[in-house]
């Protein structure tokens, strides 16, 4: 079996039909939510009437099925449960109590009473008789569903049940995220019934509340269905703990999953035919059709139903657990919740196309029911999958801060954001992880001080396009200056017109000043006229895309010239952070630009006599030197521990790992030649700049490889 094999299999046809029914017109919402729902009430259905699925290698399992579904509020979890609840089974539901159950019940406490009478010769039946009859009656009406409880409270549910030998235990929750932490003892209690249907007995305390009836043995077939908006369950707090403990506990493989965190898109629909699908008599006649049917199933020949597993379907079902088992044995060793989830996905199919045979009344489960159950089986675990890749706290603290565009306090996110609460440790934990978040996904959280109060400002970064490098051009000095998005590589035709000027910023009106500024730029430009030579420039910069072009200035011997840099990143920057922004550069940088560069309104002079050179590469990683950021923090911090270096120094030293010291020292040497530098001075420099690093080269193994290649430069 593979899951190209899967994906050819059909969904169970009648829960296909229920699904047109219970998504109504909401056109784009997520099938396996309906799915899910309808297997919940085949299950219940299958369960009341004890039907039982006879295994050859299990025995007999009851069909029943705990469910999970998560949506987002609005998706029509309401409408749809009350479609079932009032269209759907109601007929069945006034059949099984007005009929059917007491006929069973009645029948099951005579048996019970025979039974014990012959178990003690002496005894009177019809006193053992009326004993059960008052203890059932004692118990209550029966309940379809409930919505929680206790577990002194199921185990007299239970008692009732086994008195009566029919009917299951229905624990439906609504808004599973505020009910969650307050039913554990119960939700534990529904693991033990789950597989069979049976719980040891607990030794409690007898009260008025929690009366010890004499233990009866048999069997309560359980089924669950939570349900919940994701934003309550997964809020990063107790109640997305304590789910996550209960899927631990063993949820994870006894639950099927459908989830849907964000709403569906509306599609606007014409009145005149959202009114037609509202009204159609087809979904009239196929509810009408629906209730006939499940009405019918509540009949005394449903009951105790044995539904058999062939031969054929028990083989088929051994392969789907062994392709489960594969895909679980590639999983990694920290991902225990995936694997146990996925090695009991047989099991959860086999009960599933139990309740698909019972509501086809059939005698045996088919190779289609089976097929159909692998196959929500499956859509189940991606569900549970996406779960677990859910949106972190932190995720949705970074973005939070990035999306509203403003500065933030502390008491704007405890106002705003219901996960963001706790203690003053928790919540700058939460923080700095969003922080951090925000570095490998292009998220730049800023901090500023105003009045010792912290304010928070984030923007969600765009990554640069290099066939649009914002540009201006003019060809006067302040005025008349055209906005365009031009491709990096045809830059090299502004760059030898030697009429115009250029800035990396667009501005309102063409009038250069620092208020018409429009915040935006994706590229630098570094202005060199101090003592570097071209060919350093370009090995300090050959891995990067750049332009370089030689100014009026520039000569042979005195090199003066410009890099132009896309960087990795468009960045919206005030004038000044850009300025901030350009000195972090400067900084860490193995030579002295011109400072004055720094300024965001900058013209550089283009020139018809240069010398152009182009080299594609990366783009320039801007996310160490924007200001106000732990990342840029971070950055100074370590320029700090390398004070003592030169910038040539100090921007290979935060290059160098453990493998390439060798490249990186001989990298130095060469800039030193192509500077002036007499031998002997390399050779000097070379060993002062080893002795500084954590883990230096012999000096064997600098003359005989870097200082050997050295001296061919001067031969």
């Amino acid at each position: 079996m593979t899951l190209e094999d899967i994906n050819k299999f059909e969904h169970y046809d009648k829960s296909e039909q229920l699904v047109k029914i219970l998504k109504g017109t909401n056109k784009g919402a997520d099938d396996t939510f309906f799915r899910i729902l309808s297997a919940y009430y085949f299950a219940k259905l299958a369960t009341i009437m004890r039907t039982e699925i006879v295994t050859p290698d299990r025995g007999h399992l009851p069909p029943n099925l705990f469910c999970l579904s998560l949506a987002t509020s609005g998706f029509g979890k309401g409408r749809s449960i009350n479609i079932m609840e009032e269209q759907i089974i109601n007929g069945f539901r006034d059949k099984f109590v007005t009929d059917t159950l007491p006929i069973i019940a009645a029948a099951n406490i005579e048996k019970l009473a025979i039974h014990k009478h012959t178990k003690f010769p002496g005894s009177d039946l019809e006193e053992i008789k009326g004993r059960l009859e008052r203890e059932y009656r004692s118990t209550g009406n029966f309940l379809f569903s409930f919505d929680s409880g206790t577990p002194a409270a199921i185990k007299q549910f239970r008692h009732q049940l086994i008195l009566a030998g029919i009917g299951s235990i229905n624990l439906e929750m609504d808004e599973v995220g505020a009910n969650l932490s307050s039913n554990i003892d119960l939700l534990n209690t529904f693991i033990e019934l789950y597989d069979v249907g049976k719980i040891k007995p607990k030794l409690v305390k007898n009260t008025a509340e929690n009366k010890r009836n004499e233990d009866i043995e048999g069997r309560t077939p359980t089924n669950m269905l939570l349900f919940g908006t994701p934003s309550k369950l997964l809020d990063g707090s107790r109640s997305e703990d304590d789910f996550f403990s209960m899927l631990d506990m063993g949820y994870a493989r006894r639950l099927l999953f459908s989830y849907v965190p964000k709403p569906p898109k509306i599609a606007i629909q014409d009145a005149g035919a959202l009114y037609a699908t509202m009204t159609d008599s087809r979904l009239a006649l196929s509810i009408a059709t629906l209730n006939t049917h499940t009405t019918a199933l509540a009949e005394m020949s449903n009951y105790n139903r044995q539904i058999t597993v062939s031969k054929d379907v028990a083989i088929e079902l051994i392969n789907y657990q062994t392709f489960c088992d594969i895909r679980a044995n590639e999983l990694k060793d920290h991902e225990d919740l995936a694997r146990a989830e996925l090695t009991h996905r047989y099991f959860k199919t086999i009960k599933l196309a139990g309740c698909y045979a019972f509501f086809d009344r059939a005698s045996e489960v088919t190779l289609d029911h089976l097929h159909s159950a692998i196959k929500l089986v499956e859509e189940s675990g991606v569900a549970l999958q996406q779960m677990m890749k859910r949106e972190k706290p932190y995720v949705k603290l970074a973005k939070y801060i990035a999306d509203v565009e403003t500065d933030l306090t502390q008491v704007d996110l405890v106002e705003s954001l219901p996960f963001y609460k706790g203690s003053e440790a928790q919540k700058r934990e939460l923080l700095n992880l969003a922080i951090a978040y925000g570095y490998k996904n292009n998220i730049i959280i800023k901090k500023s001080y105003i009045d010792n109060i912290e304010f928070l400002r984030g923007e969600a970064l765009k990554e640069t396009n290099i066939d649009e490098m914002i540009i201006s051009y003019s060809e006067e000095l302040g005025h008349n200056y055209f906005n365009d998005k031009v491709p990096f590589s045809k830059l090299d035709t502004l760059f030898k017109t030697g009429t115009f000027n250029f800035t990396n910023h667009h501005f309102t009106d063409g009038h250069r000043t620092g208020a018409n500024v429009i915040q935006g730029f994706n590229m630098v430009v570094l202005d060199v006229d101090d003592g570097i030579s071209l060919e350093t420039a370009k090995d300090v910069f050959k891995d990067y895309t750049y332009w370089m072009y030689t100014t009026k200035r520039h000569t042979a011997t005195d090199n003066r010239f410009r890099i132009v840099l896309p960087i990795s990143h468009v960045l919206k920057l005030s004038k000044e952070d850009f300025s901030k922004f350009m000195t972090n550069i400067y900084e860490w940088l193995p030579f002295n630009p011109d400072t004055s560069t720094k300024d965001c309104t900058r013209k550089w002079a283009t020139c018809s006599t240069s010398e152009i050179f182009y080299n594609e590469g990366s783009l320039f990683d801007v996310m160490d030197y924007i200001p106000q950021t732990k990342k840029c923090e971070e950055m100074q911090n370590q320029r700090q521990n390398i004070s003592s270096m030169s910038n040539l120094e100090a921007w290979l030293f935060r290059q160098m790992g453990e493998g390439n010291r060798n490249n990186l020292l001989l990298k130095y040497a060469y800039a030193l030649v192509d500077n002036g530098y007499d031998q002997t001075s390399v050779h000097n420099a070379v060993m002062a700049f080893n002795s500084k690093l954590s883990k230096p080269l012999p000096e064997m193994e600098i003359m005989s490889t870097i200082m050997l290649s050295v001296a061919k430069k001067y031969a």
